[in-house]
């Protein structure tokens, strides 16, 4: 069993001045926080792997492909690989649980 802390993650993350922290990877998925501070803008591009959100803290709102919703604690979205998407309109520092199948390269 492999078990995670948010909060040690968090810390991990923020210390590496990194925007993105994968802690896990198998060979079929791997999983990451993903941070947006309230105000900045989401450089991600597009991916080769499925992606699903799950949205840790913040509000947001993020479109795929060509719709658009808003996000907040609790939130999932699933996103299709190479498919345009992006997080915008970021009220609240934004924390999100990102799973990718497969695993990111």
């Amino acid at each position: 069993m492999k078990a995670f802390r948010l909060d040690e993650l968090e810390a991990e993350r923020a210390a590496n001045d990194g925007a993105y922290l994968q802690f896990l990877r198998e060979r079929n998925m791997s999983v990451g926080l993903y941070a947006l501070d309230a105000g900045s803008v989401d450089p991600q591009q597009p991916h080769q792997q499925d992606e699903v959100y799950l949205v840790v803290s913040g509000r947001a709102a993020i479109t795929v492909g060509m719709e658009t919703t808003s996000v907040a604690r609790g939130s999932v979205v699933y996103v299709p690989a190479g498919v345009p998407h992006k997080f915008h309109h970021i009220s609240e520092d934004l924390r999100v649980m990102v799973v990718f199948s497969p695993p990111e390269s």
